[in-house]
């Protein structure tokens, strides 16, 4: 029934929503059994763009260099122009099926790639918020162009950078940023003033590509192939790699002073390139992942990351070389779209995870996990609202004064390219029995598929952003008021005295061994065989 309290449009969105909550079910469905990693992401990519065409968008594929991209448009006529994203990256290593008990998808093992946050259910809430405004504004012939992209990759803060380098988001009006909540206080919310910081993500490369030259003395040239499998070889790149982590690991409390919440994360990419015989392994790779405040401090760790890498290759007889995989700046704060967005949630109101079947799959989670089932298996947050002013004066107890950003997702690109909201909405969580009790990661995974646990919040999200763009395409206000603030903030706009220009200076990392789905002559499998 339509609510008296909303207006015909407000109303029309709501029920669009509702009257294609089967397809979106079905949409995410297919994205969460892909499972696809970063910059892998082939299958869910190429889903989203005969999606798009099929809802009237044209399609520009691989945009920015990058084959798992996109860059879609549908244009009403002269009007604002609103840009939104979709994620569909998984995590390595996280392969769950939608079910009540641990298991992998099928035909998969446990370390295959699997959806966490689930970046599966935030692409399909926002993409069916874009349909929704796309649907009102045909219907209530509303001018105005969406712009929705596929940003692969952000588990690794990838595509957004290059986007953004390469122009992607110039010609925007707004933006809105979504994302499933992942802390408190920033569930069914937006934020206000501190927004996430920078991220830096590189790859060092190790190289042993003259280990004849290890040790080699006047009196070898008679003999120029060791003697004996026992003979001293160069320590090669598999050492040097170890040195590399081993150091900066030791270093860690040198590179950034404690207190700002600051992270640094690591993975070894290859596995060496070792042989049986007496050969040091000629290659490896490992990459880093630092999330800052400050594009000062990533710089700092960067420097100090760079003479590891150089010590490291120096006493391994090996040669190094440091690639880009991100380079993302901190976000900005836009009050006038953060109001506007929280006022559409609140006519949306939270998530319902109280559903009979919600509450059956959360219960039998807990018992597979030996514990008693509670009347209330949620976390009462996820079922309410919370003011974005109050959310902010939660999150700032736990930071000192100075530190205006904290932890890191690479929409804030968008930030400083047009005024950018960022949007979170509870996800399916579990409230914990005890005091201290954290539940396994599967647990959460399996949420995030479940589809009577899931869709709650795929439709609040879709909801929300629908009715926040068409707000933005009809109030002449809002959007006057969302840009004089952009400009006031960037000192005049892009290129503005307080603009943040991009950081990124490389081109796509798409050629590194990514984790990935392989076909081979035993089928389709994991990269790393079950």
């Amino acid at each position: 029934m339509p609510d008296p309290r909303l207006g015909p449009l407000d109303n029309d969105t709501l029920a669009w929503v509702d009257a294609r909550m089967p397809e979106l079910s079905d949409w995410h469905q297919v994205i969460f059994d892909l499972g696809e990693t970063a910059w892998r992401e082939y299958r869910s990519s190429n889903w989203y763009i005969e999606r798009l065409r099929a809802e009237g968008f044209s399609v520009e594929p691989g945009s920015g260099g990058m084959p798992t991209a996109f860059c879609a448009q549908w244009s009403n006529g002269e009007g604002p122009t609103i840009g939104g994203y979709a994620e569909y990256d998984a995590v390595p290593g996280n392969c769950q099926a939608a079910d009540t008990r641990e298991r992998p998808r099928e035909g998969l093992t446990r370390h295959a790639g699997g959806h966490t946050d689930p970046h599966s259910a935030l692409g399909i809430g926002a993409l069916g918020g874009f349909l929704a405004a796309k649907a009102m504004m045909e219907r209530h012939e509303i001018p105005g162009r969406l712009k929705f992209f596929g940003e692969p990759a952000e588990k690794v803060r990838g595509s957004k950078p290059i986007h953004a380098a390469r122009g992607y988001y110039d010609e925007l009006d707004a933006a809105i940023s979504f994302h499933p909540f992942y802390m408190l206080p920033l569930c069914n919310t937006v934020r206000w003033n501190t927004h996430c910081g920078v991220a830096y993500a590189m790859v060092y490369s190790f190289e042993c590509d003259q280990p004849e030259t290890w040790l080699a003395q006047a009196n070898d040239a008679d003999s120029p192939i060791a003697a004996a499998h026992s003979a001293a070889r160069a320590p090669g790149a598999n050492d040097a790699l170890v040195n590399m982590y081993q150091t900066s690991k030791s270093l860690r409390e040198h590179m950034v002073a404690a207190g700002c919440g600051w992270s640094m994360n690591e993975f070894i990419l290859t596995a060496g390139q070792a042989t049986a015989d007496n050969l040091p392994a000629q290659l490896a790779q490992i990459q880093y992942l630092m999330r800052v405040p400050t594009i000062e401090m990533a710089e700092r760790v960067t420097r100090v990351l760079d003479a590891n890498a150089a010590a490291a290759a120096s006493i391994s007889h090996c040669s190094w070389r440091r690639d880009w995989v991100s380079k993302s700046r901190h976000g900005l704060a836009n009050h006038a779209l953060a109001d506007a967005t929280f006022a559409a949630l609140q006519k949306v109101g939270a998530p319902r995870f109280d559903t009979t079947e919600a509450v059956t799959a959360a219960r039998d989670i807990q018992r597979s996990l030996g514990l008693e089932p509670m009347e209330r298996p949620f976390l009462a947050a996820t079922g309410e609202l919370i003011e974005p002013r109050t959310a902010e004066a939660e999150l700032r107890k736990q930071l000192p004064d100075w530190q205006e950003h904290f932890t890191s997702d690479d929409y804030t690109e968008y930030c400083w390219h047009a005024p950018t909201v960022r949007l979170y909405i509870a996800r399916p969580t579990l409230a914990s029995p005890a005091p201290g009790y954290r539940y396994p990661a599967w647990a959460m995974n399996a949420l995030g598929g479940i589809r009577a646990t899931i869709d709650p919040m795929i439709a609040c999200a879709a909801k929300t952003i629908g009715l926040s763009v068409l707000e933005l395409m009809t109030s002449n206000e809002l959007l006057t008021a969302a840009q004089r603030e952009f400009e006031q903030r960037t000192g005049g706009g892009i290129g503005g005295d307080n603009w943040q220009a991009p950081l990124c200076d490389y081109q796509p990392p798409i050629g590194f061994r990514w984790p990935e789905y392989i076909t081979t002559e035993r089928g389709r499998e994991w990269w790393i065989p079950g």
